[in-house]
């Protein structure tokens, strides 16, 4: 196999014919042929095959070659030729997103920025394009993609069904539904690589962890579902819990329990904007104040052992670890932010009042010289988890936002693992870098999946 980036060119001529290189058809073994078959993505095209005396990689694609075989625009971009007499153009990554509220200059809402970054950062080595469910054909196997031109205009083009598909639908209800779930079942009986499955509950990976020692160690006891008498057990082992929502996000819902033998029951939790804290002096008006807020809806909550977590200013920290898999299939670790919870607050979530900072800032006011050791340790530990996740998980992962917990006597827990991590570490001064990198493992990764993997072969 042979693969190189070259430069690509469209010409007005009406015929099938593609022109390539001296050097480019040298490389790629089709010297002396007279024809070749050209693939994107799904679509697959007979042309004839002529050779220009031009230095570098260059191929130039006649008018009626293009509308076959619908290569969206000019520029530079992989080729490969696995196959003999075959040359491929690509990878052709989709990025799959949603958005009710999208324009013609920002057609993904808010999420547009971050889309259009990652479609920038593929512009020189694949065809990227973002495209919502909605944009699928699938009975002509085409989709009606957004691509970014470099003169910062969307601009929709009908393509192939893509090499790779990068999930990043954003909405955890939609994608329980029947139509996404057919949706990527489609896609993988049709062999295309997609990963990024779906959204995790928090019980989910718990479920998947349970038999594996590995990951067991890092895992606080948590239980879903939890009776009352066993939520009251848990008050009474661990002194303090955490009562959540399986299928929450952001924080919200999240209620700390705790016990003091002599006090009674302390509940925390956020309302209105505002944290709350009550004291109750029986488990059982603890347990009304729970059912009258949230009902049946209480079978729905996971209960987590608390676990006494570094503090600073006598505020718990915590950390997001953004994990992704890189272009050798590894898992690395692409950022990691650390926040401090707010005064009161359940959650160290921004929007409850928590800060964001370095790693280094943080564990350096708690561990002093200890600090670099101690997050090199988590960075080993966070790379066995999401091998962990991903060994017993059933469909294909490349990307994982796994809560990282660091007691005071350095253990390293794991509190969620997020499936679709959002990216509001990246928002640091410090770590905007580590963002620049996140992208960069996202590309690299599908060029992988998609079996454009630079260096080989070239």
């Amino acid at each position: 196999m042979s693969l190189t980036i070259c430069n690509v060119h469209f010409t007005q001529q009406p015929e099938r014919v593609v022109w390539l290189s001296s050097s480019l058809a040298k490389l790629l073994k089709l010297g002396g042929r007279k024809s070749v078959n050209v693939k994107l993505g799904k679509d697959n095209v007979y042309a004839a095959l002529r050779t220009i005396n031009r230095k570098g990689h260059h191929l130039y694609m006649s008018a009626g070659l293009r509308s076959s075989v619908r290569v969206p625009k000019p520029g530079f971009v992989y080729v490969n030729n696995e196959d003999e007499g075959e040359i491929q153009l690509g990878p052709l990554i989709g990025v799959l997103t949603d958005s009710m509220d999208g324009s013609s200059s920002a057609p993904f809402g808010v999420r547009t920025g971050f889309i259009r970054q990652l479609l920038q950062l593929g512009q020189k080595q694949a065809y990227m394009f973002a495209f919502t469910p909605r944009d699928i054909n699938w009975q002509q196997e085409t989709v009606h993609g957004w691509f970014y031109l470099p003169g910062g205009k969307w601009q929709r083009r009908i393509v192939p069904l893509p090499d790779v598909v990068y999930n990043r639908l954003p909405s955890r209800k939609a994608e329980n539904g029947m139509a996404l779930v057919s949706l990527r079942e489609k896609f993988v009986r049709k062999r295309i690589p997609f990963f990024n499955w779906s959204f995790f509950n928090k019980s989910d990976v718990y479920e998947l962890l349970e038999n594996d020692p590995e990951a067991l160690k890092h895992l606080p006891e948590s239980v879903p579902n939890p009776s009352p008498e066993r939520i009251r057990q848990m008050l009474e082992q661990h002194h303090f819990i955490y009562f959540k929502p399986t299928g929450g996000s952001l924080g919200a819902g999240i209620y700390r329990l705790t016990y003091h033998p002599s006090k009674g029951y302390f509940v925390r939790y956020r309302r209105n904007g505002s944290n709350v804290l009550l004291r109750f002096t029986t488990f059982a008006g603890l347990m009304k104040l729970l059912r009258a807020r949230h009902g049946s809806r209480l079978n729905q909550y996971v209960a987590q052992q608390g676990i006494r977590l570094v503090e600073l200013d006598s505020c718990p920290i915590d950390f997001r670890f953004h994990m992704h898999k890189d272009g050798k299939n590894r898992w690395v670790v692409a950022g990691v932010g650390a926040k401090k919870a707010g005064r009161g607050s359940v959650t160290t979530h921004i929007k409850n009042g928590g800060s964001l900072m370095t790693p280094e800032q943080a564990l350096g006011r708690a561990f002093g010289d200890r600090a670099d050791s101690v997050l090199n340790e988590a960075k080993s530990v966070a790379i066995k988890l999401s091998e962990a996740i991903e060994r017993n998980y059933s469909h294909t992962l490349g990307e994982l936002g796994l809560d990282i917990g660091i007691d005071r006597d350095g253990n390293v827990w794991m509190f969620e693992a997020n499936a679709k991590p959002g990216r509001s570490i990246f928002k640091h001064p410090a770590l905007k870098e580590q963002g620049r990198a996140s992208l960069q493992y996202i590309l690299d990764h599908c060029l992988y999946l998609s079996k454009f993997r630079k260096g080989e072969g070239a």
